[in-house]
């Protein structure tokens, strides 16, 4: 399955908008990044893992692999697990541009350090 066959199949009409956003953003910060499905989810690849796109019933998360170690000035991630970290959103509305960008670049550099 490629990742566009999972936004159509797996992930609610009513999120795609987030998702494409968030694939968009991701290309845009995150350019050498890889986009590959992997245990059933869209992941971005560099050295390892960065992130991956989950979908729900009730919204999308962005989970970041190496979360615990994202600077949050915007304190709008949530913690799922002992590592990682997710940013959930609903709507395009909820899709906070300038953070994201933020945990994004965070992200890379924390892949090549």
């Amino acid at each position: 399955m490629t990742v566009d066959e999972f936004v159509k199949t797996k992930v609610a009409p009513e999120h795609r908008p987030v998702v494409a956003a968030l694939r968009k953003l991701i290309r845009e910060h995150a350019p050498k990044a890889r986009e590959v499905m992997s245990y059933g989810l869209p992941m971005y690849y560099m050295n390892a893992v960065i992130a991956w796109i989950s979908p729900s019933r009730s919204g999308i998360a962005l989970t970041f692999q190496k979360g615990v170690y994202l600077e949050d000035r915007y304190g709008l991630l949530r913690n799922p697990s002992k590592h990682s970290k997710q940013f959930r959103m609903k709507t395009l509305a909820d899709l906070n541009e300038p953070a994201l960008k933020y945990y994004i670049k965070q992200a890379v550099k924390l892949d090549k350090a």
